[in-house]
């Protein structure tokens, strides 16, 4: 199973584009920070992920306003077939009450 879900917020978003397809897609960074448990230890996590929407939702994020925070659920994949870095792909997102 590929599933990620995690709170972060956008600080970066690219301009809508389009595919040849005519498929609507964003490019973005999502930066995350929270508290975790590892071994009965505290421990502050931060990192800083890029992420990409396609279809429905990339109209949605490019709607979201930078700085809120979002629950993001999506999976990871390679950027392109010959690389080794992972990127993001955003399914769905929420608003974090």
């Amino acid at each position: 199973m590929n599933h990620f879900q995690f709170v972060a917020s956008i600080a970066e978003r690219d301009v809508i584009r389009y595919t040849p397809a005519g498929i609507p897609v964003v490019t973005a960074k999502l930066q995350h920070q929270s508290e975790q448990t590892e071994a009965g230890i505290k421990r502050l996590v931060e990192f800083e992920i890029t992420a990409f929407a396609a279809g429905e939702i990339s109209g949605r994020l490019n709607q979201a306003g930078l700085g809120e925070m979002l629950k993001f659920s999506g999976f990871m994949a390679r950027r392109n077939r010959n690389s080794k870095s992972l990127v993001f792909h955003i399914v769905d997102f929420e608003s974090v009450v």
